[in-house]
């Protein structure tokens, strides 16, 4: 199935009049005949945390590593602070990387960690030792300041790799996969500590992540990328809302979203053979122009009422979640699923409705 084409948020900038912070513009990148990227714009203001998110493979670690110089451009160019910065080295482009591994110098204490950007530019002593006391502070790493990283938890050693990105003061700061290191459980609070960090600074921060729970709550917009191609660029409530495919709405939601059309007063989906009342439905104007219906676990319940609005539905797979039960249903050719209470009674079918208000008819504006 063919990829979407990418859906800016705003109309390109042209290469010739950049605007302050990081802009990607039409990048491609090429590993020998293999594309790995092609054709992705997208642009991150001075302040601004933009997450680039999709599945393994899809080329977001390598837009990454092709704005911080580390592989070639084939086509497009980067523009960094009103400069193209496309042909220069790693060392010219005034950005802080914070690679998947950390990196940081084992056999340096913590503040000779973060003062070493500082110290290979040539930074004034009085002023090197500023930043780093600065940088602790920020990090909230001044009572491990002479420790060395093998006496550190993996989150702090995440924080001083961060420290050290941002010592130099960089126009861009780029983060590969930053929490995903992290036991589980340290990542919900990491991930509260590196938001409240990220808003401290004034450069534009571009993350890769596979985590949608990290895009969400990290991104104030977020690129979506699938086999190499941007599908969606927009606002997490704008993702999570309107997707521009079943793809986004699956991905980063776990949302199913079917075609449907409207007519005598119902939503009418899977070729025709489910008709829901527009009435239990919250409308919603779309900007992809199409109508289509959005589920998420949320929207459906299992019913015993034998009415025109109900769907029959095999279930194929049932999982203990605690609070209840997830099934998977297969209506026809499409997997939809439903959460009914851990002491259901499910056959092997059920019968599908419409929690009222928990669906979304996604419809072309006027």
């Amino acid at each position: 199935m063919s990829t979407p084409a990418a859906v800016p948020t705003t109309d390109p900038t042209p290469t010739a009049v950049r605007p302050a912070g990081l802009t990607v513009d039409d990048l491609t990148v090429r590993y020998g005949s293999t594309t790995a990227v092609e054709h992705v714009s997208l642009d991150v203001a001075p302040a601004e945390t933009v997450a680039v998110i999709g599945p393994s493979g899809c080329g977001k670690s390598t837009t990454l590593r092709a704005v911080a110089g580390l592989v070639p451009v084939a086509e497009g160019a980067v523009g960094l602070a009103g400069r193209d910065i496309t042909g220069l080295s790693p060392a010219r482009r005034d950005i802080g990387l914070v690679p998947q591994n950390y990196a940081v110098f084992p056999h340096m204490s913590v503040a000779a960690n973060i003062g070493y950007g500082l110290r290979a530019r040539g930074t004034a002593t009085p002023r090197r030792e500023e930043r780093v006391r600065e940088m602790l502070e920020l990090t909230h790493l001044s009572d491990l300041a002479e420790r060395r990283p093998d006496q550190l938890s993996g989150g702090q050693r995440q924080r001083v790799a961060l420290a050290r990105a941002l010592a130099i003061q960089p126009d861009a700061l780029l983060l590969d996969e930053p929490l995903a290191a992290l036991d589980p459980q340290l990542r919900g609070g990491l991930r509260r500590e590196l938001a409240a960090m990220l808003a401290a600074t004034e450069c534009a921060t571009l993350i890769v992540t596979h985590d949608q729970r990290e895009a969400l709550s990290l991104g104030s917009r977020i690129a979506l990328l699938r086999d190499g191609r941007l599908v969606q660029f927009d606002t997490p409530q704008r993702l999570w809302d309107d997707p521009v495919d079943a793809f986004v709405a699956d991905f980063l939601a776990g949302a199913v979203l079917l075609d449907a059309e409207v007519a005598d007063g119902h939503a009418v989906t899977l070729d025709g053979r489910w008709r829901i009342p527009v009435g239990d439905l919250a409308v919603r104007p779309t900007g992809h122009g199409a109508v289509r219906l959005l589920l998420r676990h949320d929207s459906l319940t299992v019913t015993d009422d034998a009415d025109a609005a109900a769907l029959l539905a095999e279930v194929t797979h049932s999982e203990f979640t605690g609070d209840g039960v997830h099934l998977t249903v297969r209506a026809g050719e499409r997997l939809l699923g439903v959460r009914v209470p851990p002491d259901a009674r499910i056959g092997r079918s059920v019968s599908l409705a419409v929690a009222p208000g928990r669906a979304t008819l996604l419809s072309p504006r006027a």
